[in-house]
């Protein structure tokens, strides 16, 4: 049977037009006069859609298009929009145009994501990264920052969440309704789909190209399941993280050389690249493959281009949680491109180890080596980080390494509750509709807010959040059983006037979601303190394959028919966006507990904070950049423990004790009108403390200055004529004449008592083969000797050349102490190029020997 098919759009009235641009723009998924201009429309079919508005107009009738288009009201609310939407497309007066200068004109990022959380119509995320990306992508629109997302075009969402009697995982994995989403498919010159041609291997696959308005922005997903594809190229893009080994390099071959190839297509130009995660490395070989054909020029030369203009974000503060993959797997798909490359399979395998014997090509490897702006999420997970790879850079003291830290942040108007929203308007902003001011001057507004007025905010999102568990707990129930009176022993679970704790995320083992129920005996006695009760709500997914973390649910929904805890601790079915929307905006403590220091970031709780909420967490991840503090609590344990049981123990106990000792009573501490004085004057300054700096804002704005204006103004450096094959002739000039390199201090033992701020003079003698002065910097480290060598912190001076004898060359610098105690210093020499944006990569040091 042959079944055609064909598109039908709803008939709007005139009046109504805007509302089909409003359905094909995310805007309107973080602005709540759009989304109640839905609502209106038909709530039941609203909430129904899974909050997509081109479902809602192509489902609601047209009589109700009709009754809506003579109803004033209606009318003039969708105007109001229109004009928010038309005000917010059309302002000129973008921070981005504020700040930008002279070379600016073709400025465009290129950022590439496994997934994206741009809404809940929307499913194409599993997690935090989805969550971030969609945040960093929503900024860059606020902010008026030339940037484009690239990412996939999946057939099906993550993973729907479905638990079985015994609170087993288990899994469906729906179909995207991709016709009533708000994408559109992007056209070539005659009209038809634009497609970009992959090489797999020996196999070529086609790739589509749609588009997902985002603001002012754009982000572009491919998808190869297109009929001319090979049914096994039509699977790549089917389902996030999805498939075995072969289709998950299959995919990340698709997001970054697809990627790069899409944008070509369409006529786009960007001027950095960047990497979120390694799973989109690849592109890297296909810039270096286009800029070779395009310039004509060498590897080496390419390579220069590519390294000065990319930027790499590492997620993952473990080694195995980084994407690996077996060198004939990768040979399997890239030969093609090495061919391309023409450095040899043997060359190319070496930028995907982290050592000469690594037996995996590692995609984070690939882009630190090949990437010249490198960082982690959080301040924390920077210095994992570099005590993570710093065998990349051999040489260098681990403090040294080239991987710095940008905090991550969340979107906020895209997370805070209407209630809240409308709060901040009132005494913030003076009725302004926007959420974009950061200044701390701002934020300390807060302190202005009636504590009658905040805690009934607080309390409307908690009954609303209550009111959400109970219908999914009713759901589930009935689904399960259907049972009338588990469905109505659901619908009365938890109580709106408990110390509520929340817990949701995604339930790999590290994160410990189970730490809470360590001393079920202790944990009892604080649920059902008679004056003091606790209540607690968790939600979070498994990956289908971590059987470790669906124990782990399993064990917190048994202990949730646990007779003790019945009605008092509950697991949420099928974690999402509208699900931790609902619990970030209604928890009175947001609770994190993972083992330190594998959380890399975290954003959950910087939500919560902007709703009100107080924490309850480990040292970890962004939290390690705020606790301990006197507005929330922190969990601590030991510097380090003989073993995890030993850890968990610790740790647990020092949860009980806050909650039961410290949080409790503040919470039910109340006034004559039973409001909280001391609990609300820790929200307050917990929402002026966390909100104006954990903000994607404040992030993108950062990412823009530290590391995109720096990687395109050496990008424009390596297109002027002749620029990159003379840093080529220059790196080869380095890597011949190393050996012949040497330093010598001269200085002479520093034998008697030196003052604070005297001067000292360190003098050395160094040899550079056939290299030039201008070649190199050659520096005295100033700083503490670490206990494994290398400095733990250390400043460096460059020295002067002050003369010559023979080969040598005689540098001197002079140095004033400016602390006390022992002064450890030593002498190196490094590459010197005002081409490069660092000099570590490859890595070319010489010390004193």
């Amino acid at each position: 049977m042959k079944i055609h098919s064909f598109k039908v759009t709803p008939n709007l009235p005139e009046n109504m037009k805007f509302l089909e641009e409003l359905s094909n723009n995310m805007w309107f998924a973080w602005n709540w006069p759009a989304i109640t201009l839905f609502l209106r429309i038909d709530e039941q079919l609203w909430e129904k859609s899974q909050r997509m508005p081109k479902w809602l107009m192509a489902t609601v009738s047209q009589q109700r298009l009709e009754e809506l288009s003579k109803d004033q009201d209606f009318i003039a609310h969708l105007n109001f929009v229109e004009k928010l939407y038309r005000d917010y497309q059309n302002n000129k007066d973008t921070w981005y145009n504020k700040v930008k200068d002279q070379g600016k004109e073709n400025f465009l990022t290129a950022y590439f994501s496994m997934e994206y959380g741009i809404g809940e119509g929307l499913p194409i995320y599993s997690g935090g990264l989805g969550m971030l990306s969609g945040d960093h992508i929503k900024s860059t629109s606020d902010l008026g920052l030339p940037l484009i997302g690239v990412g996939l075009f999946y057939q099906k969402g993550y993973v729907k969440q479905v638990l079985n009697k015994d609170g087993w995982q288990g899994e469906e994995y729906p179909e995207n309704d991709w016709a009533h989403m708000s994408v559109e498919a992007v056209h070539n010159e005659q009209g038809n789909n634009l497609t970009v041609d992959i090489p797999l291997g020996r196999e070529t696959v086609k790739a589509m190209i749609w588009r997902v308005p985002v603001g002012r922005t754009s982000l572009y997903l491919l998808d190869t399941n297109l009929p001319e594809n090979a049914p096994a190229h039509r699977t790549i893009t089917e389902q996030l993280y999805g498939g075995d080994r072969e289709n998950r390099i299959k995919q990340e071959i698709v997001l970054g050389v697809g990627g790069v190839k899409a944008l070509k297509a369409m006529g786009m130009n960007p001027t950095v690249y960047h990497i979120n995660e390694g799973h989109s490395a690849f592109l890297l070989c296909e810039r270096i493959i286009e800029i070779m054909q395009d310039k004509k020029i060498s590897f080496n030369e390419a390579k220069e281009i590519v390294w000065a203009t990319s930027v790499f974000t590492t997620h993952t503060p473990v080694i195995a949680g980084n994407e690996h993959f077996d060198f004939n797997l990768v040979k399997k798909f890239m030969e093609p491109y090495v061919a391309q490359l023409g450095i040899g399979w043997d060359a190319f395998l070496d930028f995907g180890k982290e050592t000469p014997q690594s037996p995996m090509f590692c995609m984070t490897v690939f882009a630190l080596k090949l990437s010249a702006y490198l960082n982690g999420v959080a301040k924390l997970h920077g210095v994992v980080s570099r005590e993570m790879w710093k065998n990349i850079w051999t040489g260098l003291s681990t403090s040294e390494v080239p991987i710095t830290s940008i905090t991550n942040g969340i979107h906020p108007a895209s997370w805070v509750s209407h209630e809240y929203s409308e709060l901040y308007r009132k005494y913030l902003f003076d009725g302004d509709d926007s959420l974009n001011n950061f200044d701390q001057s701002v934020w300390n507004k807060v302190e202005n807010i009636p504590a009658e007025e905040l805690w009934q905010t607080h309390s409307i999102r908690k009954e609303k959040l209550i009111k959400h568990i109970r219908e999914k707990a009713v759901r589930q129930a009935n689904r399960l059983s259907g049972n009338v009176n588990l469905a109505r022993q659901a619908s009365k679970v938890l109580k709106e006037d408990i110390l509520t704790i929340g817990f949701a995320r995604r339930f790999a083992t590290y994160k410990r979601a189970t730490l809470l129920f360590k001393d079920p005996e202790r944990l009892a006695a604080i649920v059902n303190n008679p004056q003091r009760p606790v209540q607690f709500v968790f939600a979070g997914k498994a990956h289908p394959a971590d059987t470790a973390g669906k124990e782990f649910i399993k064990q917190i929904y048994n202990m949730m028919l646990d007779p003790r805890f019945k009605g008092k601790i509950v697991f949420a079915e099928d974690y999402n966006m509208n699900l931790a929307r609902y619990m970030v905006q209604g928890v009175d403590v947001w609770l994190n507990n993972p083992v330190r220091p594998m959380e890399a970031s975290g954003t959950s709780g910087m939500k919560a904070a902007l709703n009100g909420a107080l924490a309850l967490s480990i040292l970890d991840g962004w939290w390690d950049e705020v606790g301990p503090c006197d507005f929330s609590w922190s969990i601590i344990g030991a510097q380090s423990y003989q073993s995890d049981e030993q850890r968990d123990a610790v740790e647990s106990q020092a949860l009980y004790n806050l909650i039961e000792n410290e949080i409790a009573p503040v919470y039910y501490d109340r006034d004559q009108d039973n409001i909280p004085q001391k609990w609300i004057k820790k929200m307050k300054t917990s929402i002026k403390t966390i909100v104006p700096f954990f903000n994607t804002n404040r992030m993108v704005q950062e990412y823009y200055e530290r590391f995109y204006t720096k990687a395109h103004y050496y990008g424009n450096i390596l297109k002027t004529e002749g620029e990159t094959a003379a840093l080529a002739a220059w790196r080869q000039r380095i890597a011949a004449n190393w050996p012949r390199v040497s330093i010598v201090d001269v200085t002479g033992n520093i034998d008697r008592t030196v003052l604070v701020g005297e001067t000292l003079k360190f003098k050395a003698r160094v040899t550079l083969g056939d290299l030039k002065p201008e070649d190199v910097v050659v520096q005295t480290q100033f700083g503490l000797r670490s206990l494994g060598g290398g400095f733990d912190s250390a400043k460096d001076f460059s020295m002067n050349m002050v003369g010559k004898e023979g080969d040598v060359y005689l540098y001197e610098v002079e140095i004033h102490p400016e602390t006390s105690g022992r002064q450890d210093y030593a002498m190196r020499i490094l590459p010197f190029n005002k081409a490069l944006p660092h000099p570590f990569t490859p890595i070319y040091v010489r010390w004193e020997m």
